[in-house]
């Protein structure tokens, strides 16, 4: 257990590090970006919190002794209605999620090529690019779909892409170098929508709670059992959420292309 008292860490990263259980006292936290990280039961008294943006998964959020995780629930809903429709219980309802994720990117696809190609390989905030986003939806649903419920153990695509923080030696690509035009990787989307049309249109009741274990823990996701409900849940959850930020980000790059 290491200690630190009155020291400048400024600017430091932390890349796979284990601080739970750790106390800060008097630090600063100012201009410190966290990403794919892990806060679960995290309690903060007598700090100073301005100017905070949050994003991911959040439950339980209390300020000053008010629970806001309802209110910033039906906050989001009552600005996007149709996120409640990303929930499904049945295998109609994942049919039509489906049918309402596949309308909204066609009409994302068709704006991003209203842009400079270039363009599309551009940051926003740090955030991935559009090709990036489109690559790890393509990773995404090859881990869910084709790994998690049709048992391949191996199912990638080179231009695949993980999120920033996974595990390093798991058999997946993850090359951030390559820059691909839009067609080609929307050929790849392509393909992994169909596989995920494919699954959808032949589900059952029974087949959503079916349980399928991937093949081994070298890869993602790992080996232990997973309905289909859960993938098919996940990859409608990564569909929904990257097309809004791609969106958010679209608009940014729009500005810069006049």
């Amino acid at each position: 257990m290491a200690e630190f008292g009155e020291e400048d860490l400024s600017g430091s990263t932390f890349d796979w590090t284990d601080l739970s259980g750790s106390t800060f006292r008097a630090a600063s936290l100012s201009n410190v970006t966290i990403r794919g990280t892990d806060l679960h039961h995290v309690r903060m008294s007598g700090v100073e919190l301005w100017d905070v943006d949050i994003t991911g998964e959040i439950q339980g959020l209390r300020i000053n002794g008010v629970d806001v995780t309802d209110y910033v629930e039906q906050e989001v809903l009552r600005r996007e209605p149709e996120l409640a429709r990303m929930r499904p219980d049945d295998p109609a309802g994942f049919r039509e999620a489906w049918d309402l994720v596949e309308r909204r990117w066609d009409g994302t696809v068709e704006r991003a090529r209203g842009l400079d190609p270039e363009l599309l390989h551009e940051q926003v905030d740090g955030e991935w690019s559009f090709v990036e986003t489109l690559r790890h939806l393509s990773f995404a649903t090859a881990a869910w779909v084709s790994r998690a419920i049709e048992g391949d153990p191996a199912p990638w695509h080179p231009l695949d892409l993980p999120w920033d923080e996974a595990p390093e030696g798991r058999g997946f690509p993850r090359d951030r170098s390559v820059r691909p035009s839009l067609d080609e990787v929307l050929e790849i989307r392509r393909a992994r929508q169909a596989d995920v049309r494919r699954v959808v249109e032949s589900l059952t009741e029974e087949m959503l709670a079916t349980e399928h274990t991937p093949p081994d823990d070298e890869s993602w996701p790992p080996a232990r059992p997973f309905s289909v409900k859960d993938c098919l849940s996940i990859v409608l959850n990564e569909e929904w959420w990257h097309r809004t930020y791609a969106e958010r980000d679209l608009a940014v790059l729009e500005t810069r292309s006049t």
